[in-house]
């Protein structure tokens, strides 16, 4: 195939034969290090930023002044060196990222809280969290741990989960009540795997090649993130010649349907439904959803499950101050509306709203933490003409994912009380989920409607997973009740201002509501009085709290089209348009694991320099110091 020579972007690619180059299935590691010659900037991992955890800040004026700090042009930091748009996991960890190698951030939130889907709300003395129900790979020692602790200097705490920490339960269509119950255990891949052969121990082959194909289908992660960190020009020249071991395995992984998988080990639908069980957690029933993500999805958790000690805020509340601690600030009710250019086809800088206030903040780097399709919605078409950015082709080709409708409950007594456990509950009504799926999104929900089923319940206890909840909140707890709903159902009101969008609309919400919450009590009958707080959440309501376009709560589709090798090269940190960059779930993955590592790789993207392998060295160092 002869030689390649060219230089693009400060990436210098030498003369060398393509057919040696590619000899190996590691090749482009092998290939990345020996093309890339560039200056690098500082380490944010340079050194452990650890320090002993201080006490738990119970003083609500004190996290106020941190969480919830809200827009005023007087706030605004002198010299920016980056603007960070959004706040949730994606923004916030690229702007601490770089505030530890000394750069000046300005986070600017729209909500009046920071943190994203990590914020939490209190009403009547019942505390929720509306995004982080649990995490995964948190054990010491673990990568996306050390990562963590140095975002937030070690003050957040991880609390385990049970080991089971998810159970299944698929019910009898007639009578509501659970026909089969499946505890899934952690406590590493043979305890994990074993969940699924004591439920269904004549299919025990079926379960063993399936989860062997779940860890070759992980294995082909580090090719992933490398297509997205190497010049564009070169990571769609490298899909297009076909020739690379490890991105033909990616391809075969990300481009196959969850379903297709499931169909080769397995002809049982009871056993087909549990193994599929979990893409509530990415958003896309087995029909369509990219095998790559329900294998990295089952792999995340088969070490154990977490939920941070104090609550999901912890995590902003603990990131925050690294920003500050560079002179940079987060700042909230700040709404981006538009994307600032120097005519030239260079973002320069933000336009904020607040009120009738319009606010020009200059930066020579703008992050976008608010998702592929809000980002091309704030920037001109001159400047996407201009640059030939592949955004425009991403969101013609990638939908939005679905929207939810989440139900939170107050509880009148105390976890102990209510023997309410630290677990998650996934509730089906069958082991048809795909098709009951597609009837339950296709129904055209009305008012004064009959109650139907609803076909995917998710149900937790975030107050049993939290050990100060009972100190906080004494003699209460609370549960969530979460699935997912058409934005469809409600857009017809989505002009109308929250909070007076009129009887119609909270009579249809309630409808739906109730009959996730009578669907609960068929599992919990000793809740069913214990109500003392009753609040409904729809796809508007999503689209209010935290931006996102259609009332999606996972970004982009977690389809097999979004996971293409085209799609995966496209939705990249560096869109092409000089002097902005891309963080968050679009980047990467959904879920709190998939925003950070997105940021991750977007830090790395700006800062030209590998990231993940300085935090790994980092880790090796404190491993040798034990």
């Amino acid at each position: 195939m002869g030689h390649l020579l060219s230089r693009r972007n400060g990436f210098l690619v030498k003369s060398c034969r393509l057919k040696s180059l590619f000899a190996v299935a590691d090749g482009p590691i092998v290939f990345v290090k020996s093309l890339i010659s560039r200056r690098e900037e500082k380490n944010p991992f340079q050194r452990d930023m650890r320090r002993p955890k201080a006490p738990y800040v119970f003083d609500g004026a004190t996290r106020r002044a941190v969480c919830k700090n809200s827009f005023q042009e007087s706030k605004i930091p002198q010299n920016l060196d980056a603007i960070v748009i959004g706040s949730g996991i994606g923004g916030l960890s690229v702007a601490s990222m770089l505030a530890k190698v000394n750069k000046k951030v300005l986070v600017l939130e729209q909500h009046g809280t920071a943190g994203g889907c990590c914020h939490t709300y209190v009403k009547k003395g019942f505390e929720f969290d509306i995004g982080i129900h649990y995490v995964g790979e948190l054990e010491e020692g673990k990568e996306r741990r050390l990562l963590i602790d140095q975002l937030t200097e070690g003050q957040l705490t991880w609390q385990p989960l049970d080991k089971n920490f998810d159970t299944l339960v698929f019910t009898n269509k007639s009578t509501g009540r659970p026909a089969k119950v499946i505890p899934i255990w952690s406590g590493g891949a043979d305890a994990h795997v074993q969940s699924f052969i004591d439920a269904f121990p004549e299919e025990e082959k079926a379960i063993r090649r399936f989860f062997a194909l779940v860890h070759e289908a992980t294995s082909s992660m580090p090719t992933f993130i490398l297509l997205k960190m190497l010049p564009l020009w070169l990571s769609r020249f490298l899909i297009g010649c076909g020739v690379v071991p490890s991105i033909r395995r990616l391809k075969h992984y990300s481009e196959r349907s969850v379903k297709s998988v499931l169909d080769e080990v397995t002809s049982n639908d009871d056993l087909k439904a549990a193994l599929g069980y979990c893409f509530g957690d990415y958003g896309v029933p087995s029909a369509e959803a990219s095998f790559l993500v329900h294998a990295l999805l089952l792999n995340h958790y088969k070490d154990g499950a977490y939920y941070p000690f104090g609550g999901a805020s912890e995590i902003a509340f603990h990131i925050i101050p690294t920003i500050l601690g560079a002179g940079g600030r987060v700042l909230t009710s700040a709404r981006v509306t538009g994307i600032v250019d120097d005519g030239h086809g260079r973002v320069v800088g933000v336009r904020v709203t607040k009120g009738s206030q319009e606010v020009e903040v200059r930066a020579p780097i703008v992050v976008s933490d608010a998702g592929v399709i809000n980002t091309v919605r704030m920037l001109s078409k001159d400047v996407l003409e201009k640059s030939r950015s592949p955004l425009s082709q991403v969101v013609s080709s990638v939908k939005p994912g679905y929207g939810c409708m989440s139900v939170y409950i107050g509880l009148r007594g105390s976890n102990e009380k209510l023997n309410l456990p630290a677990r998650n509950y996934w509730i089906f009504k069958g082991n048809k989920i795909d098709d009951d799926f597609a009837a339950f999104m296709a129904m055209k929900y009305q008012t004064g409607t009959v109650d139907a089923t609803v076909p995917l319940l998710y149900v937790s206890f975030p107050s049993a997973k939290d050990y100060t909840f009972e100190q906080r909140y004494p003699g209460n707890s609370c549960c969530a009740v979460i699935t997912f709903a058409p934005w469809e159902w409600f857009e017809s009101w989505k002009d109308a201002p929250k909070g007076r969008r009129g009887e119609e609309y909270n009579e249809l919400k309630q409808i739906i509501a109730r009959a996730m919450w009578k669907q609960t009590c068929e599992l919990f009958p000793h809740l069913k009085d214990k109500e003392g707080y009753f609040e409904v959440g729809t796809p508007l309501t999503n689209q209010h709290y935290i931006g996102s376009s259609r009332g999606e709560i996972y970004g982009m589709n977690h389809d097999t089209t979004r996971f293409s090798l085209q799609s995966i090269v496209d939705m990249r940190p560096d869109t092409q348009i000089p002097g902005l960059y891309l963080t968050g779930q679009d980047v990467c993955a959904c879920g709190f694991a998939g925003a950070i590592f997105g940021g991750l790789i977007c830090a790395s993207t700006i800062l030209q320099r590998n990231l993940q392998r300085d935090l790994q060295k980092l880790g090796k160092s404190l491993k040798n110091l034990d």
